[in-house]
């Protein structure tokens, strides 16, 4: 995230004394990634971050594995993920493998009566249906429907929504979430050919800063365990801080697609990228122009990775009786494309409203128990000809 971001009250130098109005020494800590190597932030807090109180419980919090190796493209109905009031245990994991986790959640409720940080992976929440404010130790950030928000490992927040009716999309990625590469310079700005620009990030605001010494519980997901903890003072006691390490978001509705002639592949759609997968966002937009195109995608193989669709709105092309918050599968090892008659019925289109988020893993997904309770069963025989 190459963007220099600050909030609140900071020392005009590095590592140097700062302190309150009433003198007391505010306390630095550097919030980085890659060791000392990668993008990092410093934050200055009331106390000492670090006052670990209790250690309440651990609990095995890994996803129990239905397929582990699995070759059948699958149909997941998203929305028969049952709602449940608390966040985290609303969350459930469908698919996953070394390097993600991808899970749909239904909560109704946002969370106030503890805290949350995962500090395994970075998290991308994609809001389906739902509003309300992404809460952080760096300040916090509104959403609405159609907002991605990325969510740094080791950020500690809670959630609050507007109503009941919320459904996420929610990616854990073992491995650092970037914008891509390939619409990047060499210092990190995004290019004019990019289909998004920094003006479209949503960045924290609002800077909370509670001074309070109490009993404040922390969950922390580290290494397929949910650890209770409680802390001696408020996670959200930070005056100030600066840097690149930080909570943002950006809305799928911002991006611009990009066109041509004839049809494009997928990385046009690109959004994020880390060493082990891509987000695309499928936005509407219009068709291939050239007169004989067919704006429908042609068959391909994933030899090299797993397609995962989930269908937010409007009329898919290459689909048949899609419906929001459907997920399917394309495993590595076959090859794919428009269901029959998705081909013919694209020709001659002048454009599409679907919108959708696709995640490609570079390494093959396991199916979670939770996906089978989503499975239609039947759509690997999708493209048989009557």
């Amino acid at each position: 995230m190459p963007i220099y971001h600050k909030l609140g009250k900071i020392p005009r130098k590095r590592h140097v004394v700062f302190k309150s109005e009433n003198g007391k020494h505010q306390y630095e800590q550097l919030f980085g990634t890659e060791g000392f190597s990668g993008i990092q932030s410093l934050l200055y807090h009331i106390h000492r971050p670090t006052q670990i109180k209790e250690i309440v419980s651990s609990v095995d919090d890994s996803p129990k594995i239905a397929i582990a190796k699995n070759i059948r493209p699958m149909l997941l109905k998203g929305f028969s993920v049952q709602p449940e009031e608390d966040y985290l245990k609303a969350r459930k994991v469908v698919l996953c493998n070394q390097d993600c986790k991808i899970s749909l959640a239904a909560p109704t409720r946002g969370f106030r009566d503890y805290f949350y940080k995962n500090a395994d992976a970075d998290e991308l929440i994609f809001v389906h249906k739902g509003s309300g404010k992404l809460r952080t130790m760096m300040g916090n950030i509104a959403f609405v429907p159609g907002d991605y928000l990325l969510i740094p490992r080791g950020i500690i927040y809670q959630l609050d929504f507007d109503g009941s009716d919320n459904r996420f999309l929610v990616l854990e990625s073992y491995h650092p979430i970037y914008t891509p590469k390939r619409y990047k310079n060499s210092s990190g700005q995004l290019l004019e050919h990019s289909p998004f620009c920094e003006r479209d990030f949503k960045l924290p605001n609002e800077l909370e800063t509670h001074d309070e010494k109490g009993d404040f519980i922390i969950k922390i997901r580290k290494e397929g365990m949910l650890h209770t903890l409680v802390y001696g003072t408020h996670p959200f006691d930070v005056v100030g801080w600066d840097g690149y390490n930080y909570p943002w978001g950006f809305s799928i509705h911002d991006f611009e697609p990009i066109t041509g002639r004839i049809h494009m592949p997928p990385p046009i759609h690109q959004t994020y990228e880390t060493s082990a997968l891509v987000v695309c966002s499928f936005c509407p937009r219009l068709y291939d122009y050239h007169p004989q195109a067919i704006p429908a995608p042609y068959n391909h193989s994933n030899i090299d990775s797993d397609e995962v669709l989930y269908y937010v709105d409007g009329d898919f092309m290459s689909r048949n009786n899609i419906q929001p918050g459907h997920i399917t599968l394309h495993p590595k090892g076959v090859p794919h494309g428009p269901a029959p008659g998705a081909m013919e019925r694209s020709i001659g289109q002048k454009e599409t409203p679907e919108l959708a988020v696709m995640i490609d893993t570079f390494r093959p997904l396991m199916v979670t128990e939770e996906a089978m309770k989503l499975d239609d069963g039947i759509y690997y025989k999708n493209w048989l000809e009557n």
